[in-house]
Order: structure tokens, then sequence, then C-alpha cells
């Protein structure tokens, strides 16, 4: 149903080294590219996330309550994910663990919680055995 995100930027090379380090940990790449807007992901694929400065010219602003949600492989990926994040001028959000109680199969949801330089609020997650 989705087929791609787009969060604003006012820096677009600095947010570009921080969206390139996630992706290339999850696997992926660039796959449009111009002077304002790139999105990272694959045609046809899973939903991508693109980044871009504001159309109209006014300051990008992050959106009270939208979060964008990288589904990982393993517990693993979700805190190397975490890592990148930090480490390419991201801000922690809540560190990677589980969050809330097993369902009725065991599983749990786990996840860690950032920002990327322009304040947009992400997550790496997976269900995983409790």
């Amino acid at each position: 149903m989705i087929g791609y995100v787009t969060l604003g930027t006012n820096d677009l090379a600095r947010g570009a080294v921080f969206y390139d380090a996630i992706a290339a940990e999850l696997g992926i790449g660039r796959m449009m590219e111009f002077e304002t807007f790139i999105a990272w992901g694959e045609f046809g694929g899973a939903p991508g996330i693109g980044l871009t400065k504001p159309f109209d010219g006014n300051a990008a602003t992050v959106g009270n309550g939208v979060m964008v949600a990288l589904e990982a492989k393993d517990r693993d990926q979700v805190q190397r994910i975490y890592d990148i994040a930090l480490a390419n001028g991201g801000s922690c959000e809540g560190e990677p663990g589980p969050r809330g109680e097993p369902d009725e199969n065991g599983m749990v949801f786990y996840a860690a919680y950032f920002r990327d330089p322009d304040g947009n609020k992400l997550n790496a997650f997976l269900m995983d055995k409790a």
C-alpha cells in the first residue's frame, strides 16, 4: 500500500550522509536523485524513503507525531541501525530494547528510536520471540 515516505530537510547533503549509511546497512541504495530530492529503495520492492527540500521554499519542519519505521532482520541489525544513526548526526529517542509485553504467540515488539539531523523521528524494529 505505501510506495514511499518523504521527509523534509534543510540540508540535503547532510541528510544524504545519514540516510546513505542507514540504507547501506539495510542493503539498499539510492533509486532516484535530483538537485533537491534523494530517494532510497528499490523500484517495485518494499516502500522507499525520500528526503527533500520543501517545494514551497520554506524551511522544513518536523511533523508532530510523525515517525518512519524501518524493518530490521534481527536485533543485531536494530542495534547497528541505531548506532549508525547516532554516528551520522542523529539523536537518541529510545535505546534498542523490547517494548511492551509479548503477545499470545510469544512475540515482542523490539525497537530503537532516533531522530535524523533535521529532527525527523524514525525507528528500527522487528517482531521477535521474547
